[in-house]
């Protein structure tokens, strides 16, 4: 009866006291697609200066509470009710004599809309009332219509957004693409100064040379290499082919993948330790090597084959390494690239030996020093095996291989691999060593010198030049380097217990960030702070490297905790979710069953993007701040990527 009376006094005083008012709220209505079928309905209030427009949220007796209505249609369904963007004011009103929550100059508001059609035609009204210090206006119901294409999103194909994000992709995978062809040069090269293809040299080169035309020789030799370029491209096609793309970026973060190339590697590492000998079998070499007697094009074809073949005890282990690293790198293209390197630095020697045969009186016999090519390689394998246990133990939330558990296994690992190279170890394939060569010699201080450097790992110490290999720093359970970064933090971190999915996530560093982008969202709207996704996951080597090289800067570290809400998101935890947020993507058709799935069909549908580590910077309402970004080592450019961010949220 209270609320009435006032309300008809005030209504009064408005229609008769000042009958030229008009009316101080303007309403702007949008949208925004956030995923294909999905969007958000932007409803916004300009509000006159000296005018307050009602919250959502009025207690019983107070002014009449903004409120909305949409028309039921079969082409869209709300999600929710609408939510609130604006802060409101919360102050006593002497007109109603009560605390109420209104705002001031603008207010947004949000309602989400699902399972758009291409084309959906949203319809509804606004109830409001307005009021100034002295008089209100009378509630009035406004309607509205909008029509939202599912295709012409912020997000769509052709917007700057997305845009951005292809090229932070296509940058990525360019780098991906570069690092697995170095490694497979690196690779074909080692594989040259295998015992099981280094004496097959001069054989080799004598075969084209024994015309005594040397142009002759050159074109024969340079068609040998290029059909062991393309045998061992092709295995790598085939690779791609029978696993297909999917696959091939799954293999990264599936546990039992990452398992199974654990044990493989090891078995490699044995292998080439001389505890068994991988061959393929003996028929293959002799029809191949029968088959190169023909001459022609077909006859160094299959000499070419007959290398491949013979020389797999030695090249099997290397080549088994190079297409797990190059298929877990999530690139289509990563095993043809892998081998494409690791056969080029494999023929190259060949051609060039072949155009200058004098050469081969420079290289060194052949002896027991080719074996120890392949153990120090065995070592390596073994090191390198650890990895791929560790993303295992990571996604799967295990907490058996720590950061210092890694780190002993490391050292123990180099430590024997030094004490080999001196002559102190002996393996059975192993001839004996009366002196050391002053290039064994250098290797092994060379190994015992980073032995030592990863020994105050033991005790939280960064090692920045491994740290994209090693578990990330949260893991390690006695850690005197990380309370040094946050002696100078301004903001208190909240108790990472109380965030959603706080027990099995841990942010970098100390920092105070949530794992759930609807949570990190609504705090950034309480705090009006800007907010950097950090799309990441458990087996990301590029992701560590940014944090151990980048983030660890006192200047970047400081924007990070102090200026932006860090919302980190794992694209490869195979936590799995309740069975009432399982769901089959609007995106791509497969089912959501996991914390991983969920964020990563969440980049892919949003921001067209499937790497890691891929930076987001949004303002609390979602849009864009800056253009999204990939790895980038150089700190300079990654603060002023984050000061970009700030300057266009400030503005």
């Amino acid at each position: 009866m209270k609320k009435n009376l006032i309300l008809f006094v005030l209504l009064l005083f408005s229609v008769f006291g000042n009958a030229q008012i008009e009316n101080p709220v303007k309403w702007e209505f949008s949208s925004e697609n956030v995923s294909p079928g999905e969007a958000e309905l932007i409803i916004t209030a300009k509000i006159d200066t000296g005018w307050h427009l009602y919250s959502l949220f009025i207690a019983e007796n107070g002014p009449v509470p903004t409120s909305f209505s949409f028309t039921p249609s079969p082409d869209y369904t709300t999600e929710g009710t609408v939510e609130e963007r604006s802060k409101a004011t919360n102050a006593f009103d002497k007109a109603f004599g009560m605390d109420v929550a209104y705002f001031s100059q603008k207010a947004v508001f949000v309602q989400k809309i699902k399972h758009i059609k291409t084309t959906a035609v949203i319809n509804g009204s606004v109830t409001f009332m307005s009021c100034d210090d002295d008089q209100c206006t009378p509630p009035e119901e406004q309607e509205f219509s909008i029509t939202v294409k599912n295709d012409d999103a912020i997000l769509s194909p052709g917007s700057e957004a997305v845009k951005a994000a292809s090229s932070a992709m296509s940058d990525l995978t360019h780098h991906s693409l570069l690092t697995v062809f170095f490694a497979g040069l690196l690779g074909g090269f080692a594989a040259f100064f295998m015992p099981c293809i280094f004496p097959m040299l001069p054989f080799t080169v004598s075969y084209f040379t024994k015309s005594g035309n040397k142009r002759n020789a050159f074109v024969q030799a340079s068609l040998y290499g290029l059909f062991i370029i393309v045998i061992y491209v092709a295995l790598g096609l085939l690779i791609t082919v029978v696993f297909g793309a999917d696959a091939l970026n799954n293999l990264a973060t599936n546990g039992i993948f990452n398992l199974l190339f654990f044990l493989l590697l090891v078995v490699f590492a044995f292998s080439f330790f001389g505890a068994f000998e991988l061959v393929l079998p003996s028929g293959w070499g002799n029809k191949a090597d029968s088959q190169s007697g023909k001459g022609g094009f077909s006859g160094l074809f299959f000499m070419a084959a007959t290398l491949s073949i013979v020389s797999f005890s030695c090249t099997g282990p290397i080549i088994g390494t190079l297409l797990v690293e190059a298929a877990t790198m999530g690139q289509l293209m990563g095993p043809a690239t892998g081998m494409f390197g690791f056969a080029l630095a494999l023929a190259i020697p060949f051609a060039l030996f072949s155009l200058f045969p004098s050469w081969l009186k420079s290289l060194p016999k052949s002896g027991g020093w080719l074996n120890s090519v392949k153990v120090v390689l065995g070592f390596l394998e073994l090191a390198l095996s650890l990895k791929f246990l560790s993303n295992v133990d990571l996604a799967y939330h295990w907490n058996w291989f720590d950061r210092e558990v890694y780190l002993v296994l490391w050292i123990a690992i180099f430590g024997l691999m030094a004490l080999y190279l001196l002559g102190k170890l002996s393996l059975p394939n192993d001839s004996s060593l009366k002196h050391i060569s002053p290039f064994r010699l250098v290797l092994a201080i060379l190994t015992i010198a980073f032995t030592m450097y990863l020994i105050p790992g033991l005790w939280g110490a960064p090692l920045r030049a491994v740290a994209a290999f090693l578990p990330p720093q949260h893991s390690q359970d006695f850690d005197l380097y990380t309370p040094q970064l946050n002696t100078t933090s301004t903001v208190a971190s909240a108790d990472q217990g109380e965030k959603k999915y706080g027990d099995i996530f841990h942010a970098p560093y100390g920092l105070n960030a949530y794992f759930d982008y609807e949570e990190g969202m609504a705090i950034a709207r309480k705090e009006n702070k800007p907010v950097m996704i950090d799309f990441t996951g458990h087996a990301c080597v590029n992701c560590r490297k940014m944090e151990a090289d980048v983030w660890s800067n006192k200047k970047v570290l400081d924007l990070i905790r102090d200026r932006y809400i860090l919302i980190q998101l794992y694209v490869d935890d195979k936590t799995e979710l309740t069975a009432d947020k399982q769901a089959i993507s609007a995106f791509s058709g497969k089912k959501i069953k996991t914390i991983g799935n969920k964020w990563s069909d969440y980049q892919a549908a949003r921001f067209n993007a499937n790497s890691q580590p891929f930076y987001v910077l949004l303002d609390p309402d979602g849009k864009f701040l800056a253009q999204p970004q990939g790895a980038d080592y150089n700190v300079d450019r990654f603060s002023h990527f984050l000061e970009t961010g700030l300057k266009a949220f400030s503005q």
